[in-house]
This record gives C-alpha cells, structure tokens and sequence, in this order.
C-alpha cells in the first residue's frame, strides 16, 4: 500500500497578494519524483514581472499588518499550527512524492514545522523592550522593538516544510511581511503551507510566493527592488555570498544558514552502543541531505573497529526503496546531480586508500539511490573530507588524542554542528567550548529543536532561526529620549 497523493488536489500557480494566478508567461516546470523519476506536477514558472509584482504587495501591506496586534499574529500563527497538525498525512505524503524522503521521516518533519508554527505562536505576544532614567537623569531612555519590514525568504528542497515555517513564523509574529522563493525541486509542499496560512486568516499581501526555475531572475529583482528590508537564505555558502553582496547595496539585514560540515567525534570512554544510535541519526536524517547531518567521523584509535563494525552492520540493515512504501527507511537522493556527486565522493576516497565496510556501489534504476554506506581508514586528503557529502555515506578517521581531534574537526571554513560522545563532563566541557561551531551535541545525534536557536559561524552563516532570538531577526530596535 502506498501513500495516498493527489496531484491534481494541490496549488500549483503562484500567490500575490491573495489570490492565485498563472505566470505572466504562462509557464510552468516540471516536478519530478525521485524515487520513480515520474513527472507528478506542473508549477507556475514565476520571472521577473511576478516577482515585481510579489514584492510591491507585500510593500503595500507592511503598515498595516505592522499594526496589527500581537494577538492577532499569535493566533493566526496557533491556527496555522493546528491546520498542519490536522494535515499531517497529506503534507507528509506530498513531501514524499516530490522530495524522496520515507513517510515516518516526512511526519517528523511536519511536526517540527508545526513545533515552530505553535512556539512563534507563543513567541508573538512576547516580544519586549525597555524603560529606564538615563544616567544623568534628565531623560527617560524607552526603548522598543518593530517590524523590520517586507522580507524575502528563500528556502532550500531538503526540508520544505521545515524551511518554511522556521522563516515564514518569526516574520509573522514579528508583524513582517514576506515574499518567498521555496526550491524549484520541492514547491508543491511549500505551496501547500502557504495554502495553510491561507486559510489560517493571514490578510492578502502578508505573504506571496513566487515558484520558479530561474532563482537568481526572481531573487535578484526582490533584493535590488529597495522594497525589502531583510532577506533571509537557506542554502550553499556560494549562494549566501552572492544574496550578502546584494544585500550591502540596500544594506539589507541578512540572516544565512549556509554549508555545513558537521564532525562527530568519539571519545576513548563513549558509550559506544549509545554512538552508534547518535552516529544513525546525526548520519541518515533525511539521507543524509540535511546541513546539519555528520560528515566526518573521528573515532578514537582504541575504539575505532568497535564502533565502525557496529556501525556498519546498522546501515547495512536499513530498507532503501520507495519512500511511500511501508517499511521503507532510507528513499533516493533528490536528483541525478546529487547521486553523482555522491558516487564520485566515494569512489575518490577508494582510490585513497579507503576500504568499504558496507555500501559504495551504484543500484540499478530507476530513481536516485544509493546505499547507506560507511568508509574506514579515510585519508585526510580525501574530497569527502574536505566536501559537504548530502548524502548516505560516512567517512571513519581514527585520531589519538584530544588535541589533535580538536585541531581537525576545527580545520574547516565552516561551522554548524559538531557532535561529541564522552562519559566525561569535562571533556565534554572542553570540546562545547573549543570545537567552532554553531551548536553541538553532546552525547546526541539530534540537536534541532524549535525552541532552540538553529545557526552556524565562520561559513556556515550569520543569525540564528528558532528559539528566543528567533523573532529578532525580524525586528528592529528604536530608541527614543522623553525629557523628564
């Protein structure tokens, strides 16, 4: 049995300022199923002029929605929230059809979208300021906090509901109005979560969608438009450099949430039965296409065979297939440049030096699969350990002490997640502080959480999505002396 998906149920044309409408070309692009290599939609193929007219209704509808009442935001948010919950099953089997993930991984990620519907929810009436006498005393110094403006959001294809919502609810409780480009390979459950805030009663002009194939013709006219007052960009670090050189022009506030290239280090005294649990998840989260997933394995020398055997007899066991199908644990890669990389990945580090304990060979068609597959004896001069995997593959290095892991998980212009398994605070201590990254997991493969602040340094970003610093991305501070 598979999971039910109706095309021909679904939004596929753009949304300004309310309403539905084609192109102003009338094109559309296809979308494709990966795990079939079947066309399941056509999608309006937004250009420049949709875009124009996209980002002009989101202007005319900023003051108003700006006055709009933190109550209203919260509870238009909460609907929103329930209205994804109540369409779990649909939204889970949309994500499927046009990302490849497996229904159980899709339902996770419609309740993590949710998760931030209903903390934004939450976040919106909270939003706080300041009231204090100067030092001299001759001024009341009030200090408050607005809407920074129209946003443009730009979100990858990995976790389209995900992506959407960690963006679209801040902005709304923030009292920010949007236009936004989901990912050409994924629109169809973005589509369906704009339908959602929809229905949920957030006004015409609030929030406008533009799909399209030519990214940088609908982006480019948004950031260049002098509209927009922020953008905010899921993706690769070379296109976050780009949107941020834009961004200067208008002096933009920007927040990035770029590459990652996560290490997951193990300790001489790990528990290495919970490692491995943590190594699955932080390993084969969406196959392993997700910024945050492990991509180097550092493992101590004394338990470098423990681990990489168990390891290796996990991945061996998992179902890849059709992520509709029941059962169904790893599903295919999002397209054929995504699995060619991959395979060139692996076979790069064979020819290294590396050995294969399970995995590394290319199945036949259709769809974009390949197997979970683990490396040992991995040179550092690998590509893969120098390049972003995304996908179903973990390379094994040993290391001999703490100094030297520190030093090579560290040697990397980018800065997401890291992931430490030790029984010892201190040194769990020590590598929270010292490894360069974002957030760190200790003794966790898993460290998204809505009420967490999601974000990377050196590379890998600027700003941070969720938790409380969430809404004040979306936010500007204003100042202003009373005399007294």
């Amino acid at each position: 049995m598979t999971a039910s998906f109706d095309p021909t149920a679904l939004h596929t044309e753009l949304f300004i300022n309310g309403a539905w409408r084609a192109a102003s070309r009338g094109a559309t692009f296809p979308v494709e199923n990966p795990a079939t290599n079947e066309v399941i939609a056509h999608v309006a193929d937004g250009g420049p002029d949709d875009a124009a007219q996209a980002i002009e209704a989101a202007g005319r509808a900023q003051a108003e929605w700006a006055e709009s009442t933190p109550r209203i935001r919260a509870d238009i948010l909460y609907r929103a929230y329930e209205l994804v919950v109540a369409n779990t099953d649909r939204l889970a089997a949309i994500m499927t059809a046009e990302m490849g993930k497996p229904l159980a991984e899709a339902r996770g990620e419609v309740a993590y979208g949710a998760g931030m519907l209903r903390w934004f929810s939450e976040e919106a009436v909270r939003v706080g300021g300041d009231d204090a006498v100067s030092d001299y005393g001759s001024t009341r110094v009030i200090v408050t906090r607005e809407p920074i403006g129209p946003c443009v959001l730009v979100t990858p294809w990995n976790f389209p509901l995900a992506m959407g919502t960690r963006k679209i609810a801040p902005a709304v409780a923030a009292g920010c109005t949007m236009v936004f480009k989901p990912a050409a390979l994924t629109p169809l459950t973005s589509l369906a979560l704009v339908d959602i805030f929809r229905e949920a009663g957030l006004p015409d002009g609030v929030l406008n969608v533009v799909t399209t194939s030519r990214a940088s013709s609908v982006v480019d006219t948004w950031m260049s438009s002098g509209i927009a007052r922020k953008v905010s960009f899921t993706g690769s670090t070379e296109v976050g450099k780009a949107l941020l050189r834009q961004a200067a022009d208008n002096v933009m506030r920007s927040s990035m949430e770029l590459g990652g290239y996560a290490p997951f280090i193990v300790l001489a005294d790990a528990d290495i039965e919970k490692a491995v649990d943590g190594a699955m998840t932080a390993k084969m989260r969406n196959m392993g296409e997700a910024c945050t997933a492990a991509n180097r394995f550092f493992v101590h020398r004394s338990v470098a065979g423990e681990f990489s055997e168990k390891f290796a007899k996990r991945m061996s066991e998992l179902q890849v297939g059709n992520g509709s199908h029941p059962g169904t644990e790893v599903g295919p890669l999002v397209e054929q440049k995504s699995l060619d990389k991959v395979h060139a990945l692996v076979s790069d580090a064979v020819t290294k030096g590396a050995s294969i304990l399970t995995g590394g060979t290319l199945p036949d068609g259709p769809g974009y699969f390949y197997p979970p597959t683990v490396l040992v004896d991995v040179p550092i001069g690998a590509k893969l350990m120098h390049e972003e995997i995304f996908g179903p593959v973990a390379a094994v290095t040993v290391f001999d002490s703490e100094d030297e892991v520190l030093r090579l998980a560290n040697d990397t212009e980018w800065g997401l997640a890291g992931y430490v398994y030790t029984q010892a605070l201190k040194t769990a201590q020590r590598f929270s502080e010292e490894l360069e990254v974002g957030m760190v997991g200790i003794n966790t493969g898993l460290v998204s959480n809505p009420a967490a602040p999601f974000g990377g340094i050196k590379q890998s970003g600027l700003g941070r999505e969720g938790g409380k610093v969430g809404i004040e991305e979306f936010l500007e501070i204003k100042y202003t002396a009373i005399a007294v």
